[in-house]
């Protein structure tokens, strides 16, 4: 296989494209799956999303953009509240956060995780109730903790000993009580990217469960008698469809609960899962509903709990793909068409790796559809490219597109509610989209464009 500047998987591709890829039958077709609830092809063979059509909303707002289908957001949030009736929901606001979503949030009845002080000020400004908050992260400040003491937070999740540590020396200073829970180490391997893996031993989360660092976490904690210790929590990983993973992460866990049960006499009150249920990007992936999710999980932890002698703890997850992921697609123009000597042809849409990074990052895949016409054309396999001076500025590796895909085309991705506007960047100064809502017939926008203006005024030099 020759050497390719985007990776040895890219490499002799040619029109071939991945296996699991198969040439449409009508390539003006969509795949209910990949797409947001609202989202259709007219008759005039254009698409709509949330009651509007995405040429109009391109004529409004400009492209790039996030389009977010505010319905779907709330259907997805009703689904996990619904499923996990007995559990705590905590959306994963690394996923996407603003204070639009924190409201969503807020009203379908969920707790909101977060994971820095950045994304809990946002949380603040938007009105989420403090005690519905949990603050994750490995390496929190003494200024983090300090706000998040200060505000009310419902509960840390302390990540290392020097966290304990500090926050102990808050918790005393301001005469509190915060509750914690301690992330653990399970050494689960997720199937899944390993810079999204986050339970195996050799990475930066949690206190390692094999190494008895967790166990001694939790003792140190309930000795001290300073921190209130309500659990254990872990997490294995993002975008997981096998829910086996989690089975063994519970063992594991609630093995710990019962070891400290027996070493201290307390039985720990809750449980965290974390999240990382995995979404479709494209025909190749078939992730569970959050119903069939809430059935396994449950059916997981109440088996280990009487393996262990335990009474059930308190549930909580943490879904932020599952639940944004599919509700947003981003919407390009096509600058240029470029067919490489009948090995691949080259669609150059106005945004690429710095509104969607994960292509690049993870060897993220996604699809793609011609949003604003349809196309009585062959399909032919494509891949759709960013406008970076980068080889590897890749958004969709491939996808069979129509044959007369040309400049001036609109393009629409879908499945990017997810660490693509919170990990955008402005690579070659390129500003970052808007993120537009959707509902009813009407839209609105949530995060506003970026302008030059907003790049120089940082550039005090």
């Amino acid at each position: 296989m020759r050497a390719h500047e985007a990776g040895a998987l890219h490499g002799d591709l040619g029109q071939r494209g991945p296996a699991w890829l198969r040439t449409p039958i009508d390539v003006n077709a969509l795949v209910p799956q990949l797409w947001p609830r609202t989202v259709s092809r007219t008759d005039a063979g254009h698409l709509e999303i949330g009651g509007v059509s995405v040429a109009d909303l391109a004529a409004e707002h400009g492209t790039p953009a996030y389009l977010l289908d505010e319905d779907d957001l709330r259907a997805r949030c009703r689904d996990f509240n619904s499923a996990f009736a007995e559990a705590d929901v905590y959306y994963a606001g690394k996923s996407f956060l603003c204070k639009a979503v924190v409201r969503v949030v807020n009203e379908e009845g969920l707790f909101l995780d977060v994971c820095s002080g950045g994304e809990l000020a946002v949380a603040l400004a938007a009105g989420f109730p403090a005690e519905r908050i949990g603050f994750h992260g490995n390496n929190k400040s003494v200024s983090e903790l300090t706000r998040a003491l200060d505000a009310g937070v419902g509960r840390i999740v302390v990540d290392s000993f020097d966290e304990i540590e500090r926050l102990t020396t808050l918790a005393v200073e301001k005469q509190q009580r915060p509750q914690v829970l301690v992330r653990v180490t399970v050494g689960v391997e997720a199937h899944t990217h390993e810079f999204i893996a986050t339970a195996h031993e050799d990475q930066k989360f949690g206190f390692s469960l094999a190494g008895g660092a967790a166990f001694q976490a939790a003792t140190r904690i309930l000795d001290e008698g300073v921190l209130d210790l309500r659990g254990l929590h872990s997490h294995i990983g993002s975008q997981i469809f096998d829910t086996s993973g989690f089975e063994v992460a519970a063992r594991r866990v609630l093995e710990l609960q019962a070891q400290i049960r027996d070493a201290r006499g307390v039985e720990l009150p809750e449980l965290d899962l974390g999240g990382g249920f995995g979404i479709a990007y494209t025909t190749q992936d078939d992730p569970s509903s959050a119903g069939d999710l809430a059935k396994r999980i449950n059916k997981i932890v109440e088996s280990e709990c009487e393996l262990a002698s335990l009474r059930k703890p308190k549930l909580s997850i943490e879904p932020g793909r599952a639940i944004v992921g599919p509700s947003v697609l981003t919407l390009y123009e096509v600058g240029t068409v470029k067919d490489v000597d009948g090995i691949r042809t080259y669609v150059s849409v106005d945004g690429g790796m710095s509104d969607n990074i994960r292509t690049a990052l993870y060897d993220a895949s996604y699809s793609a559809t011609v949003a604003g016409r349809a196309s009585d054309a062959e399909p032919i396999l494509a891949r759709v490219v960013g406008k970076h001076c980068e080889s590897g500025d890749i958004v969709v590796k491939d996808e069979f597109l129509p044959a007369d895909v040309q400049p001036g085309d609109l393009l629409a991705v879908p499945g990017t509610g997810a660490y693509c506007r919170s990990m955008a960047s402005n690579y070659n100064h390129v500003p970052r989209p808007p993120v537009v809502a959707v509902r009813d017939g009407a839209s609105r926008v949530i995060v506003r464009r970026e302008t030059e203006d907003d790049l120089l005024a940082l550039d005090v030099g």
